[in-house]
C-alpha cells in the first residue's frame, strides 16, 4: 500500500490518500478538493470512501465536494454523525467565522475490522479530543493515522465541545502504547513519528 500525505484546508491539516490497485481512500479531506482530486486524476486511482478520524471542520471541509464528485460514501463514528451538519458542533462557526455543513456520514464506524474494497484495517475508538474519534490501524502495512490523538511529542488539544483529558490520555496509553514500537504514527498535524518515540519521549503523556 502507498499513502501521499497532503496539507489541506486552513489549518493545512494532514489529509492521506491510501492507495492500492489503483483504489484509493481518503481520509481526512479537510480542503483544497482540487489537490486531492488533482492527485487522483494523476495516479489514475478510483476512490472508493472518505473515513473520518473525527468531525471538526479543519478534517472535514472538502468531504461534500468529493462525496459528490466521486458518489463516495462517508464514515464516521456515530458519536460525531450530527458534527457534520452542524457548525456549532464541528467548530467552524467559532473557530473561523465561516460554516463547514455537510450531509450526515453514510456509515457509521464501530471499533474492529474493517474492509472496503480491497482495503482491510482496524478501527479503534480513541476518545479524548472528541468523544466518537477513531484510529485507522494498517498493522500490516505498519502504520496507524491517528487523527488529533497522538501527535509527535504532543497529544490532541482537549478544551473544545467534547473535550476530555483523561479520556484522551487512557486513549493514548490503553490503545496506543500497546502497539507495536515500530509502527508509524500518520498524526492530523506535525510529522510522522512513532509508537516507540512517543512511548519514550512524549512529555504529555508518558507509558505506564
Amino acid at each position: 500500500m502507498e499513502r501521499k500525505q497532503l496539507a489541506l484546508g486552513p489549518l493545512g491539516t494532514n489529509g492521506y490518500i491510501l492507495y492500492q490497485n489503483q483504489e484509493a481512500l481518503l481520509v481526512d479531506p479537510g480542503g483544497d478538493a482540487e489537490k486531492v482530486i488533482e492527485f487522483l486524476q494523476e495516479k489514475s486511482l478510483t476512490p472508493k470512501a472518505i473515513l473520518l478520524t473525527h468531525a471538526h471542520f479543519d478534517h472535514i471541509g472538502a468531504v461534500e465536494e468529493l462525496r459528490n464528485e466521486y458518489n463516495l460514501p462517508v464514515y464516521l463514528h456515530e458519536q460525531e454523525a450530527s458534527w457534520l451538519a452542524n457548525p456549532d458542533e464541528n467548530g467552524s462557526s467559532l473557530l473561523i467565522g465561516k460554516e463547514i455543513v455537510t450531509g450526515r456520514p453514510d456509515f457509521s464506524i464501530q471499533p474492529g475490522h474493517i474492509e472496503i474494497a480491497s482495503f482491510r484495517f482496524e478501527a479503534l475508538h480513541t476518545p479524548g479530543h472528541s468523544p466518537g474519534s477513531i484510529s485507522f490501524l494498517f498493522r500490516d502495512q505498519g502504520f496507524i493515522v491517528s487523527g488529533d490523538i497522538l501527535f509527535q511529542q504532543g497529544i490532541g488539544r482537549t478544551d473544545l465541545p467534547g473535550g476530555d483529558m483523561e479520556k484522551l490520555k487512557k486513549s493514548i496509553r490503553d490503545q496506543l502504547y500497546y502497539l507495536e514500537d515500530s509502527l508509524t504514527v500518520l498524526p492530523g498535524h506535525g510529522p510522522e513519528t512513532t509508537i516507540g518515540y512517543e512511548r519514550r519521549h512524549n512529555p504529555f503523556v508518558r507509558a505506564v
